[in-house]
């Protein structure tokens, strides 16, 4: 076990059944253009943290850590994508509407796929998740189950909606979960720091919270 200095206390870290889960740093969230910023949103904010993640995968595919990554997409038909998710509020583009990637976040959709700075590699896990959680509706969870995992290692995007989401839903499941604070972001400041503070009260109800620094110190 190798101690990470992290909040509220120390994570105790097995690399081997530890994998790292980067949630949907995807186009259509990050680049202008996307969807994201139809939404209103300044995707510079998010564009900010690629080197941090990227120097955190670095740090994990080195370490020999199971490495996955997640796209928020849906099929073509829309099948999976509830009216009452793709109809909310007043965007300019809806889910399915065609934009400057193609069709917002449709599978197979030049913006559905994860910027070029942080590419899967061949043979890492990539999970296609119709939810804000990549356990709903995904073979997540039994790809963990086969892989030995027990402990994971959060990053991406947003820290309050899909990142939390899925911590939340791996707690449930028994995952000790560590947050990388700097290699997450919120399209706005103030949700991302309730984010880590709600995730690591009362002695990490949820999960830890950790620098990229203080996770390349353990394991380097």
């Amino acid at each position: 076990m190798i101690a990470v200095a992290a909040k509220p206390f120390a994570f105790r870290l097995e690399p081997r059944s530890t994998a790292l889960v980067v949630i949907d740093m995807q186009r259509d969230f990050i680049e202008p253009g996307g969807f994201g910023e139809t939404l209103g949103n300044d995707v510079r904010r998010l564009q900010a943290v690629i080197p941090a993640v990227k120097k955190l995968l670095e740090i994990c595919r080195k370490s020999g850590l199971t490495v996955v990554h997640t796209r928020e997409s849906h099929r073509p038909d829309l099948s999976d994508c509830p009216p009452s998710k793709r109809l909310r509020a007043n965007p300019k583009l809806r889910i399915g509407d065609a934009g400057p990637m193609g069709r917002i976040l449709v599978r197979g959709e030049p913006g559905s796929e994860i910027v070029p700075a942080l590419a899967p590699l061949p043979g890492e896990v990539v999970i296609d998740k119709p939810g804000k959680g990549a356990f709903y509706a995904t073979d997540l969870a039994e790809i963990l189950r086969l892989k030995g995992v027990r402990q994971l290692l959060f990053a991406g995007v947003t820290t309050e909606v899909c990142v939390q989401t899925t911590m939340r839903e791996a707690n449930d499941r028994g995952y000790e979960c560590l947050l990388i604070e700097d290699a997450t972001e919120s399209y706005f400041a103030e949700f991302k720091q309730a984010a880590l503070e709600m995730i690591r009260a009362q002695g990490a109800i949820v999960g830890w919270t950790a620098t990229v620094a203080q996770l390349a110190e353990a394991l380097v």
